[in-house]
């Protein structure tokens, strides 16, 4: 990260996101106030917090999509959740602590990865002769045989004879020269779609986390699993799989052999409790203060288990106890009805930096169909293209998709650039479905084009909220 300013960090944003400036001024800051707190001596290190944010904004303007990429653009780890799937303690339902366990979880995956990427050259050799044993089991390398040692139940040690030792040698020279022509075979790829039997490692199964459902129990199926499965070892099946497949599963399990898990744990740990990124949406369902008591699940309630994780508190994982002090929240909501104001008052002291994200004009669209490096345009263009089908979109044609998810999001309800998808699809429903065996070559997308497909659909009010 030192090599990213607050204002380069806004560039590479900038390539898959269009317009919300504000937004992507507030996260780069806070990320890059992550490195300048590590710059800083010990004592005072640990004093500096991190100053988490509220995004306001209606749905589908880009929330969620900055606080990926940004997590992505750091290497850090990163978990989305919904205040919504949250319940007050005494609920049968998710508990807060939960999502700080996932993200641990998500950071130790990430570690792991980057862990078997390190050391994935040094298993090659490994890889190689396991998949050579696989592809000639019979011509495996023999060890000559020693014999019998002398007075072992009364034996002796034989000698082998001329004979023998021809015959050995001659069957191990045969057996390199077929393993070295397979190992040629194996470096070109020729061999990628044989299929082989490989004994692998059966997955764990889910049980005991969808029986242990209330707060924290999740975390103890996992531990009773782990704990079972250590002692009575794994389990092992055989699966037919290609070269290709083969390769790639015993590449992972001679990575595995290789890391410190220990260390794996550590870091991820470390780097969860120093980078990790909380997204949690949806926290204008939860604002409110109730008024009136009864058995349902009140909203501050949910908003006051919220607060000790946000404020900094130790939580107990698989992995170990995990601090919170100086993770990253990003909290995000519509605010239509509510207000962030509505949110209990010690929890908007936690979300001090707030950041109203603006709603999607007919211009954005038109920016988000061309623009950005994965442009819904570009996606739908590669996809068709495989089939030998080549779209293009004049100006014109993008104009007129963009004037129409404007026109359908004002009457309707506004879902944002998730329109474009819909409208998209709609658009391109007759030539995916066609395509390759009767549309094939180039196909224009113009005004003319979007009109015919759309503009019907769209006129009908009725029609365009349910389609549409």
């Amino acid at each position: 990260m030192q090599d990213l300013t607050p204002r380069q960090i806004v560039a590479e944003l900038d390539k898959f996101i269009v317009g919300q400036a504000k937004a992507k001024r507030a996260v780069a800051v806070a990320l890059r106030n992550r490195y300048r707190r590590r710059q800083l001596p010990l004592p005072l290190r640990d004093e500096v917090i991190p100053k988490n944010i509220l995004m306001i904004g209606p749905t589908g303007v880009g929330k969620t999509e900055i606080a990926r990429r940004l997590a992505k653009l750091a290497g850090a780890p990163f978990i989305k959740i919904e205040a919504t799937k949250f319940t007050e303690v005494g609920y049968v339902g998710r508990d807060v602590d939960s999502m700080i366990r996932d993200l641990v979880q998500t950071s130790y995956q990430l570690v792991e990865t980057e862990k078997t990427e390190e050391v994935r050259g040094r298993v090659q050799d490994a890889v190689t002769e396991r998949l050579l044993d696989l592809l000639a089991p019979q011509q495996r390398k023999e060890k000559p045989q020693a014999g019998i040692f002398p007075g072992f139940m009364g034996g002796e040690q034989r000698t082998p004879s001329p004979e023998e030792e021809e015959r050995q040698k001659k069957r191990s020279e045969q057996a390199e020269r077929i393993r070295s022509r397979l190992r040629e075979q194996l470096a070109m790829g020729a061999l990628d779609d044989r299929v082989v039997e490989l004994e692998v490692e059966d997955p764990p199964s889910s049980g005991f986390p969808q029986v242990f459902s209330p707060q924290g129990m999740e975390e103890m199926g996992a531990n009773l699993q782990e704990m079972f499965g250590n002692a009575f070892g794994s389990k092992k099946r055989t699966r037919k799989v290609s070269i290709a497949e083969a390769r790639e599963l015993i590449a992972q399990e001679e990575a595995r052999k290789l890391i410190d898990q220990e260390a794996v744990k550590r870091e991820a740990v470390a780097r969860a409790e120093q980078d990790g990124i909380v997204f949690i949406d949806e926290l204008d369902k939860i604002a409110g203060r109730d008024g009136a008591t009864g058995p349902d699940v009140s909203r501050g309630g949910v908003q006051r288990d919220l607060l000790p994780i946000i404020e900094g508190s130790t939580v107990q994982t698989k992995y170990g106890s995990v601090k919170t002090d100086h993770m990253l929240f990003i909290g995000a909501g519509a605010f239509h009805v509510s207000k962030p104001s509505d949110l209990i008052p010690e929890l908007q002291g936690r979300l001090p930096i707030r950041v109203e994200l603006d709603s999607l004009t007919e211009g954005d669209f038109c920016r988000i169909l061309t623009e950005p490096e994965n442009a819904l345009t570009k996606q739908y263009t590669a996809l068709l293209g495989t089939e030998g089908v080549y779209l293009k979109f004049l100006d014109e044609g993008v104009r007129e998709v963009a004037r129409i998810a404007a026109e359908v999001n004002a009457r309707t309800e506004n879902i944002g650039a998730r329109r474009l998808h819909t409208l998209l699809e709609r658009l391109l429903e007759e030539v995916s479905f066609n395509a390759p065996e009767e549309v094939t070559g180039e196909v224009l997308i113009d005004a003319d084009f979007v009109r015919g497909r759309l503009d019907e659909v769209a006129a009908n009010h009725e029609l365009a909220r349910y389609i549409l």
